[in-house]
């Protein structure tokens, strides 16, 4: 039943996803990211390509918003504090608008025990940083989730900051 639940909730971020229109969607690879990634790796009409770390895929995004494309990046969240740094001195400082979409790792059913480190500080970190997020888990019900991605962008346009959307695929 755990499977069925991570399936639907991966199929949800791809249909958010799809809704925003993405010309170039960004990503570091993950195994909790597979469904997602591999959807995107496959879409007719969307670049997708991995990015080498979090703070160069942050350059590259807003290089892409700046140029006027419609672009997402998707991360998981124990690589936050690798681009806190790079967010502060350009997006947030210069208001350019961009979604990260974060899969949560750590917690119930995390498999990997160096994970927990950082990934249960990743609500602490964006808010030291002053970074907005918005959560998506087993508390949001899964028909929210697509419409959720989807003003998650557009919170992005309209405050000219960039935006964190963390989100649970592995059932928590």
């Amino acid at each position: 039943m755990a499977g069925t639940a991570v399936d639907e909730r991966s199929a949800a971020i791809i249909a958010g996803i799809e809704a925003i229109g993405p010309r170039y969607v960004l990503m570091l690879p993950s195994s909790t990211l597979k469904a997602v990634v591999g959807h995107f790796l496959q879409a007719p009409g969307v670049q997708t390509f991995p990015v080498p770390r979090e703070e160069e895929g942050v350059g590259i995004l807003a290089g892409l918003v700046l140029a006027g494309q419609r672009a997402v990046m998707i991360i998981q969240d124990n690589g936050i504090g690798n681009l806190i740094t790079a967010l502060a001195t350009f997006p947030q400082a210069y208001h350019v608008p961009m979604l990260i979409v974060t899969a949560r790792r750590g917690g119930l059913g995390e498999y990997n025990s160096m994970i927990h480190t950082v990934s249960e500080h990743a609500e602490a970190l964006l808010d030291a940083a002053h970074l907005r997020y918005f959560q998506l888990d087993g508390h949001t019900p899964l028909d929210a989730w697509a419409p959720t991605v989807e003003r998650a962008y557009e919170y992005a346009q309209i405050t000219h900051r960039p935006i964190f959307l963390l989100v649970n695929l592995m059932g928590g």
